[in-house]
């Protein structure tokens, strides 16, 4: 088969003399061109296989990375698990002691619930007692955490948590009323109370004494021992 090429138009075929360009005719063969086309194709599937293996390369050698990454992460942190649990160990004994700590606090704020400081209220007692009297003796009855409060003695008096009774020895009678105001004005105390006078007679003389009573209120309770936010 041949093949003319086509000139272009508008040219004369004067002018193609004229210039000494002759027509020219395409002999090759079209199975030549398909041969040509497809060494071209294969050239461009090898070139296309080179980029796929070296992306997969590329691939394979980031996995490689990576995996190494995360296999020292983990032995960095076995390594720490390790050693938290060996100081786990050495310290295995401390939430048995925080504990016996918080039973003990516990059990001592429930012990010294009832606590009062008494050595201020004998000093509060004696500093209202009327002139020229002393105490002969003095006994207190008070509740505890496992005890019930001493009934009151007397009828009118309000319930309370614990009782003082108190005996006092006087050259002369005391203004009993006045002497009962003055405990009653003690904080924690309240309803005091003069039961009995009796006369006696030693070799100092006459004298008489004086039984008396006062009621303990909860308000003489110290609470010195309670547990505060935040303790152990």
């Amino acid at each position: 088969m041949t093949t003319l090429l086509e000139r272009p138009k508008g040219r004369s075929s004067a002018g193609t003399a004229l210039s000494g360009t002759l027509p020219q005719v395409n002999l090759l063969p079209p199975e030549v061109y398909a041969a040509r086309g497809l060494r071209a194709t294969k050239r461009w599937l090898v070139i296309s296989l080179v980029v796929v293996v070296a992306l997969c390369v590329g691939a394979f050698g980031l996995a490689l990375i990576s995996g190494a990454q995360a296999a020292t992460e983990l032995a960095d942190a076995q390594a720490e698990t390790t050693r938290l649990q060996e100081s786990q160990a050495q310290y295995a004994e401390v939430p048995v002691v925080l504990e016996a700590l918080g039973s003990a606090t516990s059990a001592r704020s429930i012990g010294m619930s009832t606590d009062v400081q008494w050595r201020s209220y004998v000093d509060a007692l004696t500093a209202v007692l009327p002139a020229n009297v002393s105490f002969d003796s003095f006994a207190v009855a008070v509740a505890t955490p496992a005890a019930a409060p001493v009934a009151p003695v007397d009828p009118l008096q309000k319930p309370s948590v614990g009782q003082i009774q108190l005996t006092a020895r006087t050259s002369t009678l005391p203004d009993t009323s006045a002497w009962m105001d003055a405990m009653n004005s003690v904080p924690g105390l309240s309803d005091a109370w003069v039961s009995s006078s009796t006369i006696s007679e030693d070799e100092s003389g006459i004298y008489y004494t004086v039984a008396a009573t006062v009621q303990v209120t909860d308000g003489a309770y110290s609470h010195r021992f309670d547990a505060t936010e935040g303790a152990s």
